[in-house]
């Protein structure tokens, strides 16, 4: 029992022990963290004292103060004081005026600014300030080494020092003069030095000089503000007065009464007028421009102010006043009111003012920047009342064209087009072309006021005919077409609005331009020497020309067109108008092929059929001599060789080199075993 009783002791002994070895343990780490948190706030101590001392030493340096021989800021700043014009490490010469020269370094340059009018300062060994004063320049640059400068000198020379920090960006050198500066604003020049501030954006100068203005307002007269810039004196009035109108007039400043006008952009209204009378007596210059350069009759129209645009006309203002980017006049802007977008009234309204412009000498022909006529606008903006106006007067020429090479007709084309479309009206009958371009159109319009339909785009030589038909539009080729267009002109390619017509595939065009005497034996043009050269010399072939029309259409496989030639050829022939043109279906382009091989070629052997019964050869040569057949066989196309035999192609024609049929059959034998002896 003694026994157990003395185990049961030593148990718990033990377990104490063990608490307590835990218990130092933790302990041991708790004071192991405080003493790294410790030992990390006494780092960061060490390096915030560094950072302490490394700014008392600049600032003791900074002041002129000697400190510590051993500080290095302040042996570096006194180092760099010495070098002033000094030949030692010298890098770089500075050039001043009266041919004088300062011996520079690269390091202390480039430390006080990276703006030396330089694009790198370290790869150059000169800096030209001969611009400058000498003396101003030599005091920069005395300032630059050593950070002195004398604020008691005159007024003048620190102005010139000023424009001088401002230009090479020395914010320290700006502060410095413009509190030396101050001293010297009163109340006689305190609006040139405000004026000054300005321009090279000196704030402190200007708050100053801002607040002394204030003070003295009642004291200034109008010559106080005589050399004052508009701008400057209109912020001026505009911080200063409740009431800017009133003060510019009283300053006789028309420029600021002119930027009053600019910025509230107000309307005449008929209690205004007077006010505006009296502007227009004292000479106020009703044409003056803002930055931009609208002047106060294109900022009337712009706002659609009938009352105002007229009382400018009437009182001389410049009706042929161009703004300064896009050149537009105010009968540009009166044509720009789209009807989509502005009132009836409005639109009534400009039209008043073209009208009044026209009495007043306005140019109608006056172009843009994009080369558009106030016609050209009307029409693009769909105004009609203007372009009535404008059509109306005998000196509007309906045939400039603007930089795309395009006149207002086409303009006109395209917008009644758009407006079909836009209406989800599209179909392809012909009675939508009198819907699309019917009298009232803006395209009928123009061409009874005797727009002319051939008018020819620059580079390309395609006229009105050939732009609507190379985009597919084929109501407008109907409509020019109808409209007195001659059909058989042709562009820089020998093309005429039928050659493009078949290309595209356009069946009721074809049709309509064959009745009307286009010719379907039009050819387009070979292609000059040097440019076939050129082609051939780059590794590819000239291009195919000498085509008819109908070479176009079956070049792109539209069968439908050779119905219609056919279909033409019929009625020709029977025809007693002298309009309408046979067609000749033997015809060769530059390659000797006619329709019929191209038929072949293209596996419309139902229109060769077709072709062969209306006149076409079925033993034409090729450019090589060679026959259709013999074409057929050398291209080992057996259904083309089986289509001309059974039609009765000449066998016994004999190629330029002596051979026959049954030769050609022999050198490509698969082509003739298709169940025909030869």
């Amino acid at each position: 029992m003694y026994e157990t009783s003395g185990m049961i002791v030593i148990f718990l002994y033990s377990i104490d022990n063990a608490k307590m070895f835990i218990f130092f343990v933790a302990e041991v780490v708790k004071l192991q963290n405080h003493l790294s948190l410790l030992r990390e706030e006494y780092v960061k101590l060490q390096n915030r004292l560094a950072e302490v001392e490394k700014k008392y030493q600049i600032a003791i340096a900074s002041s002129g103060q000697s400190g510590s021989d051993d500080n290095f800021v302040a042996r570096l700043l006194k180092t760099v004081a010495e070098l002033f014009n000094k030949e030692l490490y010298s890098d770089i010469t500075i050039h001043l005026q009266g041919s004088q020269q300062i011996y520079g370094h690269r390091f202390v340059l480039a430390a006080r600014s990276d703006y030396w009018g330089l694009p790198d300062l370290s790869s150059v060994k000169e800096l030209d300030l001969t611009d400058i004063k000498y003396e101003v320049a030599n005091a920069l640059m005395k300032w630059v080494y050593t950070d002195e400068i004398d604020i008691k000198t005159d007024d003048v020379f620190l102005l010139e020092l000023l424009r001088v920090a401002t230009r090479f960006k020395l914010k320290v050198l700006q502060e410095r003069c413009e509190n030396g500066l101050m001293s010297f604003v009163n109340m006689k020049n305190c609006i040139r030095f405000y004026q000054t501030a300005e321009e090279i954006s000196a704030e402190l100068l200007k708050q100053h000089c801002s607040e002394l203005i204030s003070n003295h307002w009642n004291d200034f007269t109008s010559d106080d503000f005589e050399t004052m810039p508009a701008p400057l004196l209109y912020s001026m009035f505009k911080a200063k007065t409740d009431y800017p109108l009133h003060t510019a007039i009283r300053a006789k400043r028309e420029d600021v009464v002119f930027l009053y006008l600019m910025e509230f952009d107000s309307q005449l209204s008929n209690k205004q007028e007077s006010i505006a009378q009296t502007l227009i007596k004292h000479r106020v210059d009703v044409n003056r421009r803002d930055n931009s350069g609208k002047c106060l009759l294109h900022k009337a129209i712009k706002r659609g102010d009938e009352f105002s645009a007229e009382f400018l006309i009437t009182n001389k203002a410049d009706v042929n006043m161009t703004t300064h980017l896009d050149k537009e006049t105010p009968l540009h802007m009166v044509a720009s009111f789209n009807p989509d977008v502005s009132s009836p009234d409005i639109i009534k309204g400009m039209a008043r003012i073209a009208q009044k412009l026209l009495e007043h000498g306005s140019d109608p022909n006056q172009q843009d920047t994009a080369g558009s006529t106030p016609l050209h606008c009307s029409v693009f903006c769909k105004n009609e009342a203007v372009m009535q106006v404008l059509l109306n007067s005998n000196k509007t020429n309906l045939e400039l064209k603007n930089l795309e090479g395009h006149t207002a007709l086409w303009l006109a084309i395209q917008q009644d087009s758009v407006q079909l479309n836009r209406s989800q009206m599209v179909a392809e009958k012909e009675g939508d072309v009198e819907e699309v371009y019917g009298e009232s159109s803006i395209a009928a319009q123009l061409l009874k006021k005797g727009s002319s339909a051939d008018a020819v785009e620059p580079e390309t030589g395609d006229v009105l005919l050939h732009l609507a038909t190379r985009c597919g539009n084929e109501r407008a080729g109907i409509f020019l077409a109808k409209n007195g267009a001659k059909l058989n002109l042709t562009n820089n390619k020998g093309e005429t609005a039928l050659h493009l017509a078949c290309e595209k595939g356009l069946l009721k065009l074809t049709e309509i331009l064959l009745d009307k005497g286009a010719n379907p034996n039009s050819q387009t043009l070979k292609p000059s020497h040097s440019a076939t050269e050129q082609l051939t010399f780059d590794g590819e072939l000239p291009p195919v020309s000498q085509q008819t029309p109908l070479h176009l259409a079956l070049v792109h496989r539209h069968s439908d067109i050779v119905e219609i030639f056919l279909q033409h050829k019929v009625k020709a022939a029977h025809s007693e108008d002298g309009i309408k043109i046979l067609p000749n279906f033997n015809l060769k382009d530059s390659d000797g092929q006619t329709v019929l091989g191209l038929a072949l070629w293209s596996n419309l052997h139902s229109e060769a059929a077709r072709l062969l019964g209306a006149g076409a050869n079925i033993n034409e040569k090729n450019s090589d001599g060679l026959t259709l057949l013999h074409q057929a066989i050398e291209k080992q196309d057996t259904a083309s060789a089986l289509f001309l035999i059974e039609h009765q192609a000449d066998l016994s024609v004999v190629t330029p080199d002596e051979g026959d049929t049954l030769t050609a059959c022999n050198k490509a034998p698969s082509t003739c075993s298709g169940g025909y002896s030869v």
